[in-house]
């Protein structure tokens, strides 16, 4: 069963071959870890997603949860599930031995965290929020803060939220109006009283957990009582379900969301201070509350790619089973003797080729980037990661769907029936080019934010690894052209970049989600370039497991002669300064 969800194999050669994870164990920080222990936490992960996340994938898809007088209710399974996956550490394994954690590293959570996504996203998102929540404040909480409200989530015994958006505001974060009043201190800060809509909150409230932190951004009201304006005046709070002396805090659930996908995540829309206001305390100082979020943000953006790049996986494994089991039709020509396995027939084969570049590339950006995340000490590294993030985020969310959709094609009729997984795997993934903001926000956050508005660190860094990929791959006759593709793609993009610097006004970001495609298609490309470098190595004569490798250097070549070239046509498109869209009148719809 788990050759369907992430085969040890690739991710083998992901952590090993190609990313180089017994490096990881020179840093202090992980030197109490060796390959065996590496090994022996990814057996876990693989025997825990497969016993006790998998068997309830379609019972929490049917089974939502439901609100009642006495509060959120989710599937039995999921909390079982939850409870087996605190046991074994995983909430706990990304942090620190003074934690009460085992210490590590980020590459090692995230291949974990794939097999657990792909076997059941809707359950393993509580423990994403929840770590993420428990790495904020250790990040920026005072010690009691940590002691109160990070621990039991290190634990698993509590969860955690980022409570954001509003009815009103969207994504437009500085549009929030939720206000707190201060309210003295204590033990655990400064104190306040919360209140506000918050919408769209993931495990916002249920029986799943003893009790659930919200991470809420509010504001503080001004002298004259207003609400500053903008997002400088956005603060962090922490607003506990319960609070510490075992009181019930003034957070009410308005109503659940039904999407859908991610069926078994109870989605809230929260209500904070209907009675007497929400008890929170702050997080930090008074107006950095946006720049604290932003940590959580990012990796939920880092969880929300890999679980994408892990679902479309997953449809991909589904597929390429039914089409090797799955008779039907001759080859082209003949029209006697048995029918053949659809496998053989060179569209379907196109179609696998798609899935399998698409979802392994996601997965081997998803897991570069946390590589990446390791090296918290290395400029460079961090750079990198900064540019990447949205990429992550956007292009495995998008092109996981892609890998999705085709899985449903190469089933047929069968693709769209509950029968089978495919229909579900879809609908799962196609929330998260939403999560975390959308495709369009990613787009612009990538090409302002990240590259026109930056000291340009990251393209730096971006560069001089490609060109280090693009001689090793001249060095391999095989591809030598791919090389030689890349850097000419690279050089163009560059160009285009150089090009928007030189425009005034805000129209360089009219066709910003052009721009991402194109760039997300060179960062793919460069990394199945870099994996081909070390399969084409691994392909030699007296190699082992030459149809493993042989498979990595076909996908690799599929994505340069059937997928970069449409980064041409984006390319293009941006560096025109194309109007099309922006300067539609709205009357033209």
């Amino acid at each position: 069963m788990t050759e369907l969800l992430i085969v040890r194999r690739d991710l083998n050669f992901l952590l090993y071959e190609w990313l180089g994870m017994e490096t990881l164990f020179e840093r202090p920080a992980f030197a109490d870890h060796s390959r065996g222990t590496i090994d022996a936490m990814l057996d876990l992960a693989e025997e825990c997603a497969a016993a006790h996340f998998l068997p309830h994938y379609k019972q929490a898809d049917q089974r939502e949860p439901y609100l009642d007088d006495k509060g959120v209710h989710i599937l039995p399974a999921i909390r079982d599930a939850l409870a087996r996956y605190a046991e074994l550490g995983f909430f706990s394994a990304g942090f620190a031995p003074g934690l009460e954690g085992m210490g590590l590293p980020y590459l090692v959570c995230s291949a974990a965290f794939a097999m657990f996504a792909a076997a059941n996203i809707s359950t393993v998102a509580y423990a994403m929020l929840t770590v993420a929540n428990a790495r904020l404040i250790v990040a920026f909480g005072t010690s009691a803060q940590i002691d109160a409200f990070a621990r039991p989530q290190i634990a698993g015994r509590w969860f955690g939220t980022m409570c954001l958006s509003e009815p009103q505001a969207g994504s437009s974060l500085a549009d929030i109006r939720t206000r707190a009043q201060p309210d003295g201190a204590d033990a655990l800060g400064f104190r306040y009283r919360l209140t506000g809509n918050k919408m769209w909150i993931s495990g916002g409230d249920h029986d799943g957990a003893q009790n659930i932190v919200h991470l809420v951004l509010a504001k503080i009201p001004r002298e004259d009582h207003a609400l500053p304006q903008g997002s400088e005046g956005i603060s962090l709070f922490i607003v506990p379900k319960f609070l510490p002396d075992g009181r019930r805090n003034d957070v009410a659930v308005a109503g659940l969301n039904h999407k859908m996908g991610y069926r078994g995540t109870v989605n809230c829309a929260l209500n904070f201070g209907e009675k007497d206001g929400a008890v929170g305390w702050l997080v930090g100082k008074a107006g950095d509350g946006l720049h604290q979020m932003f940590m959580m943000m990012n990796e939920a953006r880092m969880g929300v790619g890999l679980g994408a790049a892990a679902l479309g996986y997953r449809g991909y494994r589904h597929a390429l089973q039914y089409a090797r089991e799955r008779q039907q039709g001759r080859p082209i020509g003949t029209r006697d003797g048995a029918p053949i396995a659809i496998i053989q027939h060179a569209d379907v084969k196109r179609m696998l080729l798609a899935q399998k570049a698409y979802a392994e590339g996601a997965l081997a950006l998803c897991l570069y980037c946390a590589r990446l995340c390791d090296e918290d000490d290395d400029a460079e590294a961090q750079a990198l990661l900064g540019l990447l993030t949205p990429v992550v985020k956007t292009w495995s969310s998008e092109y996981g769907i892609a890998a999705n959709d085709l899985a449903i094609q190469v089933h047929g009729g069968y693709g769209y029936t509950r029968d089978f997984d495919i229909e579900q795997l879809y609908r799962d993934n196609r929330l998260n080019p939403i999560h975390e903001g959308t495709t369009g926000i990613q787009a612009i956050d990538l090409l302002g934010r990240k590259i026109l508005r930056s000291d340009g660190a990251g393209m730096a860094v971006a560069h001089e690894r490609i060109g280090r990929t693009v001689a090793a791959a001249m060095s391999a006759p095989p591809l030598a052209v791919h090389a030689r593709t890349l850097a000419e793609y690279w050089r163009r993009t560059r160009e285009t970049i150089d090009a928007l610097r030189a425009r005034e006004g805000t129209s360089v970001f009219d066709n910003a989600t052009y721009f991402h495609r194109a760039f997300a298609h060179v960062i793919v490309a460069w990394l199945w370039l870099d994996q081909g470098v070390i399969a084409e190595k691994a392909c030699a004569p007296t190699g082992h497991d030459p149809a493993f490798y042989a498979g990595k250097l076909r996908a690799c070549r599929f994505f340069f002669e059937c997928e970069l070239p449409h980064a041409d046509a984006w390319l293009v498109l941006v560096g025109s300064g194309n109007d099309v869209a922006s300067g539609a009148a709205e009357e033209s719809f």
